[in-house]
């Protein structure tokens, strides 16, 4: 068995006061800005510090790739994180061929799922892990509400 956790992951940007200006508005604690690298440390959670960080780093263009990560939200914080972000200003974005006008389940984890991009078009993703249900779910991806019915 792997013998530990996620502690921090890092995204690149090309512009590290706009993505500043975004990751504040989904209220990430800023832990430490070092201007000479161009580099910006988050806490995932203000209450539990030195649990989880995000660094983001500014990059020259030719350096610049989009990355992918999720945060992990409670159940009832998932039925919200839609209008959650719509009122932030931050669009959900359709995945796996379904519009984002609710949550999705991946039904093989399963887990809730809503994802969004961050303005350097990094992959960001709201995720919930759901109780197993003991049947045998022929899609992979559907909506939260056609998961509920089962």
């Amino acid at each position: 068995m792997f013998p530990g956790t996620l502690y921090e992951t890092h995204v690149k940007t090309r512009n590290l006061e706009a993505a500043m200006e975004f990751y504040a508005k989904l209220g990430l604690d800023l832990a430490h800005i070092i201007e000479e690298r161009r580099a910006a440390f988050y806490w995932f959670d203000k209450k539990n510090k030195r649990e989880q960080m995000l660094g983001v780093w500014e990059v020259p263009e030719e350096e610049f790739h989009r990355s992918h990560f999720a945060f992990k939200v409670s159940y009832d914080d998932m039925i919200h994180a839609r209008d959650w972000l719509l009122e932030r200003g931050i669009s959900p974005r359709a995945a796996f061929g379904l519009e984002p006008t609710e949550p999705m389940v991946q039904t093989w984890t399963p887990t809730a799922n809503l994802y969004f991009y961050d303005p350097d078009g990094n992959s960001l993703e709201f995720l919930c892990l759901l109780p197993e249900k003991n049947i045998k779910v022929e899609q992979d991806v559907m909506y939260l509400s056609e998961w509920e019915k089962l």
